[in-house]
């Protein structure tokens, strides 16, 4: 039996790192980037799953959001013979290549949370993200009468999650002709959010509320308000994921609600044992989703 062993890599280290240790199991993570808090605690979520499990070794990368990066780190792990390959994309064409090979060279394929186009994987594990769309939309449409502008922060225009919740929010809205909508992009980033938000509020746009796409870009831009001398707590502020920032300002009052996303680690660990075992598994694996808002923010534990 071999230790198990959490080995994080963003280079080329990892061709021999992980030739060295052959002999064992190796379930790769190849995350988009590190440096948003979702994203890494998807990561952490794989690796605390696999502690039990000291026959396996778990490796993972940080693309830091370059998609040439992450296209490389896929590589090396397909060079390197993973037994298994988790993927956390930023693009939903320009990794379908590498993922493929991967595919076709006999290497179970995890893809958690943001799609691909195409169907060369295992298993693709995800929420449905038009419901995360259209349960915002609905829950501020009511909360405003059906009147109002509303800002939506959208994230990463490229990830499949992005267009998907748009589509829901967008659909949904338009059932309410008195509701008028604004988008911005943040890119799931707090700090992109905040810049955003900043240029809204100096223009002097007027909004009513928001709903963002992740809770770090409510935050963000919960930020700026307040740097603006503008109480967070007098506009409708809805996100998703469902952190315990989000928690802390539901209560506070400050957030108005969030949709819990669950982080998906966790099942992608538990799907890539199953894998290694022989099991077959789904092509496709759903994890539900829930409004949180001030009634019921103390009976659901935070993704993190």
């Amino acid at each position: 039996m071999f230790n198990f062993k959490f080995i994080f890599f963003t280079g080329l280290s990892l061709y021999l790192a992980l030739s060295a240790c052959a002999e064992t199991k190796t379930i790769a993570f190849a995350q988009d980037t590190m440096g948003n808090d979702f994203r890494k605690a998807q990561v952490y979520e794989v690796r605390d799953a696999l502690s039990n499990y000291p026959e396996l070794k778990f490796v993972s990368s940080d693309a830091k959001g370059q998609t040439s990066l992450l296209v490389h780190h896929i590589d090396g792990f397909i060079a390197s013979k993973a037994d298994v390959i988790i993927v956390g994309t930023n693009d939903e064409k320009a990794v379908v290549p590498v993922i493929a090979k991967a595919y076709k060279n006999g290497i179970p394929i995890i893809i958690l949370d943001r799609g691909i186009v195409g169907n060369d994987y295992t298993t693709f594990i995800n929420s449905d993200n038009i419901k995360i769309g259209k349960i915002g939309a609905e829950y501020i449409a009511k909360r405003l009468g059906g009147k109002g502008k509303v800002l939506l922060f959208e994230g990463l225009l490229k990830a499949d999650v992005t267009k998907l919740r748009t589509k829901g929010f967008m659909d949904e809205m338009a059932n309410y002709r008195g509701i008028s909508v604004i988008k911005r992009t943040g890119n799931y980033l707090r700090k992109d959010a905040i810049i955003e938000m900043e240029k809204l509020i100096e223009s002097g746009e007027k909004i009513d509320a928001i709903f963002a796409e992740s809770d770090s870009m409510v935050s963000g831009a919960r930020s700026a308000l307040e740097h603006h001398g503008i109480d967070p707590s007098s506009m409708i502020t809805v996100g998703c994921d469902y952190t315990s920032e989000a928690r802390d300002a539901i209560r506070k009052g400050k957030q108005t609600a969030s949709v819990l996303f669950p982080l998906g680690g966790e099942k992608s660990a538990q799907i890539a044992i199953k894998i290694l075992n022989g099991e077959k598994v789904p092509k496709h694996i759903i994890i539900p989703v829930k409004l949180i808002t001030k009634e019921n923010v103390d009976k659901e534990r935070p993704i993190f």
